[in-house]
């Protein structure tokens, strides 16, 4: 996939069949929409195009109230690639981007830069200065402008719309097995090992923290993870929160590997820890000897899981 920054970089590249958003998550409707991009562009012989934006809209429109992102714009690019779109164009999102009127976005940044024929959109789709056009202003300015629109209605599924939002607020809750469905994975982030922890060229403690992570994290809680160290993918339990058995207010991502053994491992290392199951929530536990044990029965059903997954699969 190439990736593109601004609308110079565009230049011959086109014509295109178009789809513009945050695709924050690139999700089960996201993917839908793109899939169908991606099906019209060979159709055509053109190329298939996504156009989004860093930072989010919303963190410069309510910095006051920026979202915590599902994905980070590398992870995105990334998941954005796996779809097969022929390229990216990240928009750099200012106070002068967010002024342009509709009219102006559709002729810089649609009709001159990414010469698109045709545009796909969910009915949803706003833009403009002050979000002022929706999808018919998109189809008015489709017909001045020499390109058609294609309008989606909001994917359901398991009686759920599939957005970004919505998608979120599961995470922020926990709920990440009800995720999976709606992301079309599970849900992962991207990080290193906490600095300070002492972390060698051999690192033989089953346990490894997390560097702060500055995006969407699941509620408080353990959960039953994979964690990927580098090349290597170990089962783990992991634990969010700020340890109150030990009264102290520390927050950390804490995995405790199951299938460890000793590896390489520096605070640059790249980290991919994805979320299967929650557990339960974090609690405060009498005392440390309390914690210990119910860390056992934790892993003991980490285990479990993990077990009936391979014969699964194995059937």
């Amino acid at each position: 996939m190439k990736i593109f920054h601004t609308l110079a970089e565009l230049a011959d590249y086109g014509p295109t069949i178009a789809t513009i958003g945050n695709f924050d998550g690139v999700h089960r409707g996201h993917c839908w929409v793109i899939a169908e991009v991606i099906a019209r562009a060979r159709t055509l012989n053109q190329r298939s195009l996504a156009i989004t934006f860093d930072p989010h809209p919303a963190r410069v429109l309510r910095p006051e109230a920026p979202p915590a992102l599902i994905t980070p714009l590398s992870r995105k690019l990334e998941l954005l690639a796996a779809t097969g779109i022929d390229a990216t164009l990240v928009l750099p999102f200012d106070d002068t981007f967010s002024r342009l009127s509709a009219r102006t976005f559709a002729d810089t940044v649609l009709k001159q830069a990414a010469r698109a024929t045709e545009v796909h959109e969910g009915e949803n789709f706003r833009f403009g200065y002050q979000a002022e056009s929706g999808i018919d202003g998109l189809q008015q300015l489709g017909a001045e402008f020499d390109f058609k629109v294609r309008v989606f209605a909001p994917q359901i599924l398991r009686q759920q719309v599939v957005s970004s939002s919505r998608i979120r607020k599961l995470i922020a809750a926990g709920e990440v097995a009800s995720v999976r469905a709606l992301l079309g994975r599970p849900f992962s982030i991207d990080s290193t090992p906490a600095p300070g922890r002492g972390y060698g060229t051999r690192f033989t403690v089953p346990t490894i923290n997390l560097a702060p992570y500055p995006e969407l994290l699941p509620a408080n809680g353990v959960y039953v993870t994979t964690l990927q160290v580098g090349t290597e993918l170990f089962e783990a339990v992991t634990n969010i929160g700020n340890r109150p058995t030990f009264g102290a207010d520390s927050f950390t991502v804490e995995s405790h590997l199951l299938n460890f053994h000793p590896i390489a491992l520096d605070e640059a290392t790249p980290l991919r820890l994805t979320f299967l199951k929650r557990l339960r929530p974090e609690i405060r536990w009498p005392n440390p000897e309390a914690l210990k044990a119910q860390i056992g029965l934790d892993v003991a059903q980490a285990k479990r899981l993990f077990h009936l997954c391979k014969l699964i699969t194995t059937a």
